[in-house]
């Protein structure tokens, strides 16, 4: 199947309900979301739709992707999940990216951005991901990060110390996004952390999609 033909497939992750105009076909939107978060830049997204006389600007395209409002959901299949931080830099500016995957399926549970990384950020997206997914019986996997480690032990968290392994697979996730968000300037021009955010978890919709 070409790529074109792949991309323009309609797909169930994406909830249209935002949708409140028929100025655009839904299938449209749905293939310009997908066709971002694939790795498409906004402009490029534009000049595909068009092949398809749908002429839209990477602005509309832009907000279609952050008025969906993706987020992951997922479940923990194994009794370990890999955790980790990393700075960032987002037009320039640095924010601190928190991520959870489960190493045997390879999906994103959670993703957070921060403007810093302390144990109190540390602390925030911990409390999150244990929320979404009542965590007491989980193993965590993290490196020698400056946070994790502390405040999982402070916090009472079962966790593991480990630079290869199972926890390879969220060093995978955090390469990826990096090379997205360099690649993708005019998504972040403004650099608005809400906005960031919302990318962030459209991706994970996404790439946890491409997981099944």
């Amino acid at each position: 199947m070409a790529e074109t033909e792949r991309l323009s497939e309609r797909i169930a992750w994406i909830d249209l309900s935002f949708v409140e105009r028929d100025r655009t076909p839904r299938w449209a939107i749905e293939v310009g979301i997908r066709c971002h978060l694939a790795g498409m830049s906004l402009r490029e997204v534009s000049k595909h739709l068009e092949l398809f006389g749908i002429k839209r600007s990477h602005v509309a395209i832009h907000n279609w992707v952050h008025k969906a409002e993706l987020q992951p959901i997922s479940t923990v299949s194994e009794d370990q999940l890999a955790v980790d931080e990393k700075m960032i830099r987002l037009h320039g500016q640095q924010f601190w990216l928190y991520g959870a995957v489960d190493p045997q399926t390879n999906a994103i549970l959670h993703v957070s951005l921060y403007p810093t990384a302390n144990k109190q950020t540390t602390r925030w997206f911990l409390t999150e991901l244990h929320r979404r997914y009542q965590l007491d019986s989980v193993e965590f996997l993290v490196d020698d990060a400056d946070y994790l480690g502390s405040v999982l032990a402070e916090d009472g968290y079962r966790f593991q110390v480990i630079q290869h392994g199972n926890r390879n697979v969220i060093e995978r996730v955090f390469w990826e996004i990096e090379r997205r968000t360099s690649s993708f300037a005019n998504s972040f021009s403004n650099v608005a952390l809400e906005t960031a955010q919302n990318w962030l978890e459209a991706f994970a919709v996404y790439h946890n999609s491409r997981q099944t």
